[in-house]
């Protein structure tokens, strides 16, 4: 981490975390051994991310095709889920980090909802980092929620459908208020986003590594972020155009 250039982190880092089950298979262990272990390593990861002075982080815990799972594994991750919540809470106060969580809710235990709000509740107050788990989340399904919020808006006559543009099509999303990921990584060696950020993620830049998530550490984040550094962000403009501070005519 010493060897970063610590102006240049990505302001909010989005990550898939993947590769709990095959870590737990690897070593002929259950499946549930291997979430746990998971938990071990956001622990890790957030910690280490406040410390950087990263302003948001946002983790991809479960999403909307994860209810097919089998009933048992999916019990077991709610259970594992809850307690993450109630222990990780007082932490979050520790290192001022604000608790927040996207996706349909709805779908999710009423003790999990419970931790959840309480946790955002007790957090409220804090400055420094955000931290948002995507549960029961699926971006397909946000986006079209946010184009039924938008076309309710015109139908009730609250809003001029020429208005629509892409700054209230984002503010009709779970993340209104949170800037787009700079950066997203995904462990485990599966190059996809899988039905994640597909709206926010336009410009992010995208890691894969073949470190199963268990095993993402430190040393793992700090390469990834060295990765980061060293690409060219040009948003569609051209290398001269960003050494020169300004759109060419």
């Amino acid at each position: 981490m010493d060897s970063l250039d610590r102006k240049n982190l990505p302001a909010h880092l989005a990550v898939i975390m993947d590769g709990n089950g095959r870590w737990a298979k690897q070593r002929m262990l259950r499946r549930i051994v291997g979430h746990q272990k998971g938990v071990e390593t956001v622990r890790v990861i957030v910690e280490e991310c406040s410390r950087l002075g990263i302003g948001y982080l946002t983790l991809f815990a479960f999403s909307a095709e994860n209810w097919l799972r089998p009933k048992t594994e999916v019990k077991a991750l709610m259970a594992l889920l809850k307690q993450y919540i109630r222990g990780e809470t007082a932490r979050m106060m520790q290192n001022d980090i604000r608790f927040n969580v996207i996706g349909n809710r709805c779908d999710l235990p009423e003790d999990v909802n419970r931790e959840i709000e309480s946790a955002i509740q007790k957090t409220a107050g804090n400055r420094g980092m955000l931290l948002t788990l995507a549960l029961s989340y699926g971006s397909r399904q946000e986006i079209v929620a946010a184009a039924k919020r938008l076309a309710k808006d015109a139908a009730a006559g609250r809003l001029d459908p020429e208005a629509i543009d892409e700054a209230s099509f984002t503010g009709s999303l779970f993340t209104a208020g949170i800037p787009d990921p700079d950066l997203l990584i995904r462990t485990s060696g599966e190059m996809r986003i899988s039905n994640f950020l597909l709206w926010q993620l336009a410009y992010a830049e995208l890691y894969f590594t073949e470190v199963n998530w268990p095993d993402f550490d430190r040393n793992e984040l700090a390469r990834a972020f060295r990765d980061f550094q060293s690409r060219e962000r040009r948003f569609g403009m051209t290398s001269e155009q960003l050494c020169q501070g300004e759109p060419e005519a």
